[in-house]
């Protein structure tokens, strides 16, 4: 019964996953979800409760894929460019797998009554420790809980910005590039945080 059980879980993930890419983050519901897969709404939730939970293995699978490309940049020995790169592998993921980051974004913006599992805060924090390996040789006078509130402050800001990269809102700005603003936000972040010590 547990391989059945896991067969359908997988089935269910990998069609969900298909539908997001192919289609888009508004046509992951329960109905379209089982149109798709072949199995009943029912089924869905047996397996996985609610959506948010079946978004949630979805999510954490775009971590997995985030934390994948990000590990492939050659370090260097110069930290700007380390995390500079970072950033660019983030926004090349981003704008190759906008409709999986938009289902990650938007489901980040919603309110959720229970606290993210343990499993997939776990994989933002590796992502974020990996793309912010370098932040303490920029400036290593500053104590170690103070960068840790930097790391998540520039996360947030240039998480806060991400969706801008998928939707067509630079095109109103001839003048600056999407993957500009990115890395102007970036680089400004550790110029200040560098002169302000």
């Amino acid at each position: 019964m547990t391989n059945i059980k896991s067969e359908i879980y997988i089935n269910l993930v990998t069609k969900g996953r298909e539908l997001v890419i192919d289609k888009g983050v508004e046509y992951l519901t329960a109905r379209k979800l089982s149109e798709a897969s072949g199995y009943s709404v029912g089924t869905i939730y047996n397996q996985f409760f609610n959506m948010d939970n079946f978004i949630i293995v979805q999510n954490m699978l775009t971590l997995d894929q985030v934390y994948d490309s990000l590990v492939k940049i050659r370090k260097t020995d110069n930290a700007y460019e380390n995390i500079n790169n970072y950033l660019s592998a983030g926004i090349d993921f981003v704008y190759k797998n906008s409709n999986l980051w938009s289902l990650l974004y938007e489901f980040h913006l919603r309110k959720h009554e229970d606290k993210l599992p343990e499993e997939y805060a776990r994989r933002i924090v590796k992502v974020m420790k990996l793309m912010f390996s370098d932040f303490s040789k920029i400036n290593p006078g500053i104590k170690q809980k103070e960068r840790k509130i930097l790391k998540r402050v520039l996360w947030l800001a240039l998480f806060s910005l991400s969706p801008f990269l998928t939707n067509n809102l630079f095109e109103n700005f001839n003048d600056v590039r999407r993957e500009t603003a990115c890395q102007l936000l970036l680089n400004t972040y550790l110029a200040g945080m560098t002169s302000l010590g």
